[in-house]
């Protein structure tokens, strides 16, 4: 049996004039995370819509587990699991009552459910709240009853769409260290996310999307070390981006490979930060950061500082 759970190959899809996805191609392997990130607009979302064969491409198409997509989507979804961006909770019904309803829809009878339904409400850390409704659940328990009701039917591959969203940092820990649980499990999973630290802890390998196209793949620390310089020093503070566009400017900037300004903070991407903490040493006024560089400088210097609307 092939490893490779899903295959896309040359996914495009058109909306009027505009193309929202092109040419979009990766696969996923069992027991891999695969990250998607991009800005609003850059087509994760039409991607994963193509994938669940909620809409069909224009081109291109959908493999899973010796399958295509969507003529064969009853035998895919039933080896996926799906945690959408937007609670789709039964707010009638228990915690154990929406896993039970949903569980009848792949055909699982009394007998599995009332083994799976424990096991799921207990790996959800929500044993305690069997009897309890959605509306009674805060926002990272009912993240982490959508991941057990889709972990009902035993899927294989698992499409989060930024599934941490909106989560306090204790709530998205602990939905980590339950995604982690499942990696470790065999499972394979398809993650977008805006939060770069999520991405770079939990996928082994990240797709960058930007206006419908793969700019760049590769496990984070390939990106990073390929895309950017290793050491980052943060200037903030009071007037600091005044005074390194006037005449400190002059002193600091031949010391960085590359200068960026962001708000009220000027990054310094170097090779060696070391003369450049020297300088800024004469200037206690300013407040700075040296750090190595991550994954929020490459969606920065691959996709850009300004803010998109749409999604």
């Amino acid at each position: 049996m092939s490893n490779i759970h899903l295959q896309c190959h040359e996914l495009s899809k058109q909306f009027g004039d505009n193309k929202v996805v092109d040419r979009v191609s990766f696969h996923i392997d069992a027991g891999e995370c695969l990250g998607i990130i991009g800005p609003n607009g850059a087509g994760k979302t039409t991607t994963l819509r193509m994938l669940l064969g909620l809409i069909s491409p224009d081109s291109g198409h959908v493999e899973a587990f010796g399958h295509r997509m969507p003529q064969d989507s009853g035998q895919i979804k039933a080896k996926l699991g799906v945690v959408s961006q937007f609670d789709s909770l039964d707010p009638d019904f228990t915690c154990e009552e929406n896993l039970r309803v949903y569980g009848r829809y792949f055909g699982l009878s009394s007998a599995v459910l009332n083994e799976r339904i424990p096991k799921g409400l207990e790996f959800a850390a929500l044993t305690h709240k069997a009897k309890a409704k959605p509306g009674d659940l805060s926002g990272g328990m009912k993240r982490r009853l959508s991941l057990a009701r889709a972990l009902i039917n035993d899927p294989a591959l698992l499409l989060l769409d930024e599934p941490t969203t909106g989560l306090d940092p204790q709530a998205r820990h602990l939905m980590w260290e339950r995604l982690q649980q499942l990696l470790q499990q065999g499972k394979s999973i398809l993650l977008t996310t805006h939060f770069m630290d999520e991405a770079e802890r939990l996928c082994d390998r990240l797709l960058v999307l930007d206006h419908g196209c793969v700019i760049a793949q590769g496990t984070p620390r390939e990106l990073i070390r390929t895309h950017l310089e290793p050491e980052v020093v943060e200037l903030f503070g009071q007037d600091s981006v005044s005074l390194v566009q006037g005449r400190l400017g002059a002193d600091l900037k031949p010391l960085a490979d590359r200068v960026e300004i962001s708000g009220e903070t000027v990054f310094f991407y170097t090779r060696q930060a070391q003369p450049l903490l020297q300088a800024l040493m004469a200037h206690p006024e300013l407040h700075s950061l040296h750090r190595p560089a991550n994954l929020e400088d490459l969606f920065l210097k691959l996709t850009g500082r300004h803010i998109r609307e749409g999604a």
